[in-house]
């Protein structure tokens, strides 16, 4: 027996269809110990990488969190060009919100169907960067454009 048996349950099964799906939602991957025999292994997903994706979601809820209470603090308390940007950044932040959970539900999906990596999303944080740089952007110009 080696190491990758230790590590998971080993079931004794041959799937003769081919189409690697388990008994239940459980994926199997197939092993060739010996030629000819054939090993139906159930593909494990560690608990941490549910709480990884968790994490990751309880993140970027945290960063919308405090961009909404900085535009809650321009909205009240802002002249015009505060309101602005204010009103600017309470839509961010809700766009962010709404893609945390997008995010979350994507991947969480992704890891209950035990489907191979990546899970990264390179295209969201560009898109937020280059939001709130245009944000800000923005607030620069009508301040400067008051003066």
């Amino acid at each position: 027996m080696n190491a990758d048996a230790s590590i998971i349950a080993v079931q004794g099964h041959s799937q003769g269809s081919g189409d690697n799906q388990g008994y239940g939602s459980v994926p199997f991957t197939t092993r060739h110990d010996q030629p000819g025999k054939r090993i139906a292994v159930p593909v494990r997903v560690e608990p941490k990488v549910f709480f990884a994706n968790e994490r990751t979601f309880l993140s970027w809820l945290n960063f919308a969190i405090v961009l909404g209470s900085l535009a809650l603090g321009l909205l009240n308390f802002g002249d015009r060009t505060g309101k602005i940007a204010g009103a600017a950044f309470t839509l961010i932040a809700m766009f962010v919100m709404v893609y945390a959970l997008m995010l979350f539900q994507w991947r969480a999906e992704r890891i209950r169907r035990r489907e191979a990596g990546p899970y990264d999303d390179r295209r969201g944080p560009t898109v937020l960067v280059a939001v709130l740089i245009c944000a800000i952007l923005i607030n620069f110009y009508l301040r400067f454009a008051d003066l």
